[in-house]
Order: structure tokens, then C-alpha cells, then sequence
């Protein structure tokens, strides 16, 4: 075979399915039949705003968070043959920046990442570069891991690079600021971790009720019921050990910070849209609190790798997260579905 269809971008609003070349394998290369391609709102905001690393004009195969079989690889590749089946952690660093000989490679300056600067899984089949094969980022996975959950090992990383940032500990009370696919795996996450409580702030019914169903402790409303006064409450005045902001909103952050306990740590998980990105948090409490505030971006490979190691054992599932499955030909309803808000995980299956 030598084409394949890929939904192609080729700017804002404009991704079409096409007929392509299916890669070439070189020397130090792989091929990988994709099996399953989940849709993240990184997929959603290059498709309706662009992205600063694809240029005007460049034409790009979306898709980072993938899983599926090596399908061919360069004579040069040792640890791969074709019929692995593998997930593949998106993001590839340079490799020798200061960040990445650290094992940071999600926080590389000169970065590549598939379906941003390299051609990515919304498509048949997907071209794994040498750097990718070289650096780890091809993890091998057991029979009883589905392709589905596979390619969600990407998300969850980030949940687990951010949980990690707080230094989480078995018993301590977390508040989520958000309920969507991120929140809700923050929650599951969280449980397997060994939380002792986990509140969750939510304002629309349906993802409340479904926080409900995912064993949140306790789902407030902020339009509704003061959220520091719910938590205090619940902390028996203390506040949360760990606030995770899942929602891309300055006042969340502002208010992330109130909700802390002393020596709380409060993780600002979701970025905020350009040129409403400042938030003025309370300073005092942080100070005389000695709360810590973090940030967190991506994942490295370790926590990838760590990810689809909890996901095999089978203690952890976010199979309940895939809500829609879509084939390639309907991409175009397939980020409808994920942009609605009506559904969680949006799953393409080529």
C-alpha cells in the first residue's frame, strides 16, 4: 500500500481527509499503524487558531495523544519489530539543551512534537523520526492495555507531571477546579494515588454529576455555594493541601490560592489564553502561608512511561473517559464532539 487517508490541516477552520504517501521508513526510523488517536484541546486550538510552530501555509497531520503497531522499521532500530504494540510520547527534545540532558525534555526550548512540527496520528499510519525512536519515546505496551486508553497515557502524564509538582501524599485533601476530561482525570488519578478527599468546583451539571460518578468526596458549585467556605468546612478549617486549576481562567488562579492551607500546594494546570494571561494572586497568604504555587506543561518520558505502567496493572482505567469514537473520514464531527463540552475523550479510530 502505498497511500493512506489523513485528516490534513492546512490553517484555521480548513482540515480535510486526504489521500497521502504512507511514510518511508528510514535507517533509524519506525512506522507505526495508528490504532487509536484522542482528541486534546491543543487539537481544538490549532484547528480553530493556529499554533506559533506551524507556519502559514505549512500543511500538518494533527494528533499527538496515539497509540497503535509498529508496522516497519530502519535496520538500524533494535528495539522495535514490526507487530509491538506501542504508545508514543508526542513531545521530542533537542536532546542536549540543559533541560533535556536534566530528563526535562517537555521544557526544551527547540522542541518537536508530533502532530505540531512533525505529522502526527490523525492518519493510517504515522512516521516515528530517529530522534523519537532514540530518545524513548516509543513505549511498548502489553496485550491487556487497549489502544484506547494507550493513546490517553499522554494526558494522564500531564495529571501525574503536575500531581508530582505538589508532592500529593496518601490522605491529603485535593480541590479541582474544573470538571472536564483533564479535571475528571485529575480525580481518577488522584483516587489511585491514595487521596483522602477530593473536592471538585464545577459549574456545569452535567460534568458535576459526572465528578459525582468518577468518586469525587464532594462536587461543589461556586455559582451557587461559596467554594472557600465549602472547603473549610470540609477541611475542618484548614483548606486543601493541593488545588489543581483544570480550567484556563486568571480568577480561578486568584482564588486557587485562597483555598490553600498552610504549606498547601496549588498547581496552575491550565494555561491561559494570550493577552488575558496575568493573574493577581494574594501574595500575603502565599508568604505567610508558605504556600507554594507551581506550574506544569506536558510530561517527560519518565512519566509517561510511569503512566502506561499504572494503566497496565489495571488499577487505574480511563476507559470510562472515551464517551465518542469517530473514524478519520469524520474528523470534522469528531472536533464538534470534542469541542460541544457534551462529550469527555473524542477517540478517532483509522
Amino acid at each position: 500500500m502505498d497511500t493512506m487517508l489523513a485528516a490534513v490541516y492546512h490553517g484555521p477552520h480548513d482540515i480535510r481527509v486526504e489521500e497521502v504517501q504512507v511514510p518511508a521508513v528510514g535507517p533509524e526510523e519506525a512506522v507505526m499503524r495508528v490504532r487509536a488517536a484522542s482528541i486534546c484541546a491543543t487539537d481544538l486550538r490549532i484547528f480553530n487558531h493556529g499554533h506559533f510552530k506551524i507556519s502559514e501555509g505549512a500543511v500538518r497531520i494533527l494528533g499527538h495523544e496515539v497509540a497503535g503497531e509498529i508496522v516497519a522499521v530502519g535496520a538500524q532500530v533494535t528495539y522495535l519489530a514490526p507487530g509491538t504494540r506501542v504508545a508514543v510520547a508526542p513531545n521530542v527534545g533537542c536532546g542536549v539543551c540543559w533541560e533535556c540532558v536534566q530528563g526535562n525534555n517537555n521544557l526544551c526550548p527547540d522542541y518537536d512534537a508530533f502532530g505540531i512540527t512533525l505529522d502526527g496520528g490523525f492518519a493510517e499510519y504515522m512516521l516515528i523520526t530517529a530522534p523519537a525512536v532514540q530518545q524513548g519515546n516509543v513505549v511498548e505496551i502489553p496485550d491487556n492495555l487497549s489502544f484506547e486508553e494507550a493513546a490517553l497515557s499522554e494526558p494522564l502524564s500531564c495529571c501525574y507531571n503536575a500531581q508530582q509538582a505538589c508532592h500529593l501524599a496518601p490522605g491529603e485533601t485535593m480541590v479541582i477546579m474544573g470538571a472536564g476530561p483533564m479535571g475528571l482525570m485529575h480525580l481518577l488519578l488522584a483516587r489511585y494515588s491514595g487521596t483522602g478527599q477530593v473536592i471538585v468546583s464545577e459549574i456545569q451539571e452535567d460534568r458535576a454529576r459526572q465528578a459525582v460518578e468518577f468518586g469525587a468526596d464532594l462536587v461543589v458549585d461556586p455559582r451557587k455555594q461559596d467554594l472557600r467556605e465549602a472547603v473549610l468546612k470540609a477541611t475542618g478549617g484548614r483548606g486543601a493541601d493541593v488545588v489543581i486549576v483544570a480550567v484556563g481562567s486568571a480568577a480561578l488562579q486568584e482564588q486557587a490560592v485562597e483555598l490553600a492551607a498552610r504549606r498547601g500546594r496549588v498547581n496552575f494546570f491550565a494555561g491561559l489564553a494570550a493577552g488575558r494571561d496575568h493573574a493577581c494572586v494574594s501574595s500575603n497568604w502565599i508568604h505567610y502561608g508558605q504556600v507554594t504555587v507551581t506550574g506544569t506543561t506536558g510530561s517527560n518520558h519518565r512519566q509517561y512511561r510511569q503512566t502506561v505502567q499504572m494503566l497496565a496493572s489495571g488499577r487505574l482505567s480511563l476507559q470510562s473517559l472515551v464517551t465518542a469514537r469517530r473514524s478519520l473520514q469524520e474528523i470534522e464531527a469528531a472536533l464538534a464532539d470534542a469541542a460541544s463540552g457534551e462529550h469527555l475523550k473524542v477517540v478517532l479510530i483509522p
